[in-house]
């Protein structure tokens, strides 16, 4: 009897022995300890700085503040998982809590990132756009107005027109040279009326242009002086634009991005103005439009990021998600992956066999 209860003793000497062993081995910092908190302070570091860019629309100075503890709460939970890993725990309720933080920091990191990338191509695409709504506006405009020849023939002196203007004042060749005599010439024959020669005041060619341009239009038109004025606006407004809109798109990143609201509000402006003026002058019944507002002041907040991200979906819209996700997730998948629980059946076989050290008397 008593050599049995000294067996017994024995074996739970040895199992706690172990089961402190393994303790202490949990409170070690081994190598793979090392690469873990090396890992996770490099891509929570990241995401901290996202997340205070991505939450500065929202939360303004105070967002560095909610970053900071975000990102604080995200390492502390790394290694209580990292703990409940070696001991053999479930880890699902820290997880799952993991998730629930994390997900405040894939939102605002998706804004920041998805903001630096694309923040140049969403101010291209608008600039390009309204190139085209102001081509589309003065075509709309002329196709109303009372002109004197058939439609096809006056769609193409306007065409000669426009290229005799451009013509007349091209800085390497200013003036009515051979090539604008060319067109004159042209426009003649479709007219079968006479064009003056003009002749530029104090050398400026681009009054020279309009003036030239503005007499064909009387040759062409039966319009009031209202809608003569309207057609040249946005014959002029047209040209200007495009000219505008082509500079900027050749500047740097950069500059491109510091630039382009400026302009975009500015073009939006003259847009609507033109518009809204072809209504009175030509009447609602005749000609459709409803202004329009950029969406480019909502660059930088997160309601925009995703929804420009999900209607324009693609490889960069990938690229930025698959970041965001690897930013704040993939730490927790390599802790799961590289720890394994070091007292592994210790715990479980104290527990079931539920060894007392007292005999029965």
């Amino acid at each position: 009897m008593w050599d049995l209860l000294q067996k017994k003793e024995y074996k739970v000497l040895t199992v706690i022995k172990n089961n402190i062993k393994i303790n202490n081995m949990s409170k070690k910092i081994t190598p793979t300890d090392l690469f873990l908190g090396v890992l996770a302070l490099l891509l929570i570091s990241v995401s901290f700085y996202q997340t205070w860019l991505g939450l500065q629309q929202i939360f303004g100075p105070a967002s560095f503040i909610i970053a900071l503890v975000l990102s604080l709460l995200l390492l502390f939970l790394c290694w209580l998982i990292r703990n409940a890993k070696l001991e053999g725990k479930s880890t699902s309720s820290l997880v799952w809590i993991y998730i629930f933080i994390a997900m405040f920091c894939f939102v605002a990191n998706f804004n920041a990132l998805y903001t630096r990338f694309m923040k140049t191509d969403i101010y291209t695409n608008e600039l390009r756009d309204i190139n085209e709504k102001f081509n589309r506006l003065e075509s709309d405009i002329e196709s109303k107005l009372n002109y004197k020849y058939n439609k096809e023939t006056a769609q193409n002196i306007e065409i000669k027109k426009k290229q005799m203007m451009e013509q007349i004042k091209d800085p390497g060749n200013k003036g009515i040279g051979i090539r604008a005599q060319s067109l004159i010439r042209d426009i003649e024959k479709l007219t079968g009326q006479k064009v003056d020669i003009l002749t530029p005041v104090s050398n400026d060619y681009e009054d020279l242009s309009a003036r030239m341009g503005a007499q064909i239009d009387n040759m062409i038109s039966d319009l009031s002086p209202d809608e003569r004025d309207l057609k040249s606006d946005i014959n002029n407004a047209v040209l200007k634009w495009n000219k505008k809109i082509q500079d900027i798109l050749l500047l740097s990143k950069k500059e491109k991005d510091d630039l382009s609201q400026g302009l975009i509000d500015e073009s939006f402006t003259e847009y609507n103005k033109l518009g809204n003026r072809a209504l009175v002058v030509i009447g609602e019944d005749k000609i459709k439009f409803e202004p329009t507002l950029s969406k480019t002041h909502e660059v930088g907040k997160i309601g925009f990021a995703f929804n420009h991200a999900i209607i324009n979906f693609g490889i960069y819209q990938l690229v930025v998600l698959v970041g965001c996700i690897f930013l704040d997730f993939i730490i927790v998948i390599v802790i799961h992956l590289v720890i394994t629980p070091e007292n592994k059946g210790q715990y479980y076989e104290f527990k079931k066999k539920g060894i007392t050290i007292i005999p029965k008397n």
